[in-house]
């Protein structure tokens, strides 16, 4: 089905477009991402199961939020806001780039240095929001460069706290730990709207039967894509790079056999959360 409307541009994972009557159309592709770039692979029915996922979680969690309805099988009609350039992390494991910033002071933290243990209670981690590469920053900083007011700050921390302890523990029903999630806001008419998307691309869903603290977990998300990339050397070059100012080495092909095992557990997550299959 071809989407309607004016196309506006691509972002790592969703086509946007511009419908005349203030909404937008998201077209979620089956195009994955990993530390910021695009890769080369495409995950089949990863932007069906995306779409669904987060149209059940924007019907269900009782924030409010900019969807209207779905069209097809992978589109999302959305009301167009005034987005918040702050992308709202909650933390509940000591995980990723967490447990990196605090292994090299740059976060203090009253834990233990346990891969993957959980925080005494959720925290909320904020970066800004880029399309080349999210960086922390604190509330000080995102009330003083004007990002969000001290009010605004107040209600969008809460409003992530809720969603993540909501949606925490409707995965420990369904046999899942939710470790963190990343939550997009946006301005419309005087109202913080909840925003983006909800979905494995935004959070680490680990299966409760296997995890272990002290180490890497089992991931149904893509983590997996990331342990894969790491383990063949592409974050380390793509770090180096960064750092100075080199252009960005090309990212690999996935192996098939990840190809096809994330898209099974993008579609379990669905069934895990939503209790339907795709």
């Amino acid at each position: 089905m071809k989407p309607p409307g004016r196309f506006v541009r691509s972002g790592k994972v969703k086509d946007i477009y511009e419908l005349d009557d203030g909404h937008l159309l998201f077209h979620f592709t089956d195009r994955v991402s990993a530390f910021d770039v695009v890769l080369p692979s495409s995950i089949p029915r990863k932007g069906e199961a995306l779409c669904r996922i987060g149209a059940h979680l924007f019907e269900t969690l009782g924030v409010p939020n900019h969807m209207v309805r779905l069209e097809g099988e992978d589109m999302m009609v959305v009301k167009k806001m005034d987005m918040i350039m702050v992308e709202c992390v909650v933390r509940g494991y000591l995980y990723g780039s967490l447990m990196e910033r605090l292994n090299k002071g740059e976060v203090s933290l009253p834990v233990e240095r346990v891969m993957a243990s959980k925080l005494p209670s959720p925290y909320f981690d904020p970066t800004t929001k880029s399309d080349v590469k999210d960086e922390p920053i604190t509330s000080e900083e995102i009330v003083g460069q004007g990002r969000m007011t001290v009010s605004e700050l107040g209600s969008v921390t809460r409003s992530s706290m809720g969603v993540y302890q909501t949606l925490s523990s409707r995965a420990s029903a369904a046999g899942f730990i939710l470790a963190d999630i990343k939550l997009e806001f946006g301005r419309l008419g005087g109202q913080i709207l909840l925003g983006d998307s909800i979905g494995p691309d935004e959070f680490r869903l680990w299966p409760s039967s296997k995890y272990k603290p002290g180490g890497p977990q089992e991931s149904y998300d893509k983590q997996p894509i990331r342990d894969w990339l790491a383990s063949e050397g592409y974050r380390a070059k793509l770090e180096l790079a960064r750092k100075s100012g080199a252009p960005l080495p090309p990212p690999p092909n996935l192996p098939e056999w990840l190809i096809e095992e994330t898209s099974k557990r993008y579609a379990e997550v669905y069934r895990a959360l939503a209790g339907k299959k795709l």
